[in-house]
């Protein structure tokens, strides 16, 4: 039986999980400009958790839309955050659908006891900062990959 390639990994929906600090931090590249409105925005309480319907842009495909000369895509993503004991937020209206928030990364300050802080930055000097018991985050993407809107790729101008 031969190993898998990334090419084997090519059309198939992201399916990760972040249960530490490397883990996050390609969950934050993969998420790094994602946009959703602030509709798309859930605590439930009661099942302790948080979850962000996102358009994420398909930062693993762009290399290979640049080679293939072909568009860049983007794909709808449910963002999960479990254990959580409390959502704050800074700059975001939750439940607006008019509001159209970016995700500029996604970071977590542990505390001593284990517990800390996923922080949500977003452009315009937006956050959610999201209190967890323990690090443990998913990201499944959830329908087929479409032609991003823009035609093109998210730069970041300085």
């Amino acid at each position: 039986m031969a190993d898998a390639r990334f090419e084997d990994g090519g059309d198939k929906p992201l399916r990760l999980k972040a249960l530490d600090a490397d883990d996050l931090a390609v969950l934050s590249s993969l998420t790094q400009d994602a946009v959703f409105p602030a509709s798309e925005m859930r605590w439930d309480r009661k099942a302790r958790r948080f979850a962000l319907l996102l358009n994420r842009f398909r930062w693993e495909d762009a290399p290979n839309a640049k080679i293939g000369k072909r568009l860049v895509e983007r794909v709808q993503t449910v963002l999960t955050i479990e254990d959580v004991m409390a959502v704050k937020s800074q700059g975001v209206q939750p439940g607006d659908a008019d509001t159209i928030m970016s995700l500029l990364s996604v970071t977590f300050a542990a505390s001593e006891d284990g517990m800390g802080r996923v922080l949500l930055t977003l452009s315009g000097d937006g956050a959610i900062a999201v209190d967890v018991e323990a690090l443990e985050l998913m990201l499944a993407d959830v329908t087929r990959p479409y032609i991003a809107p823009s035609k093109s790729v998210p730069r970041h101008d300085d």
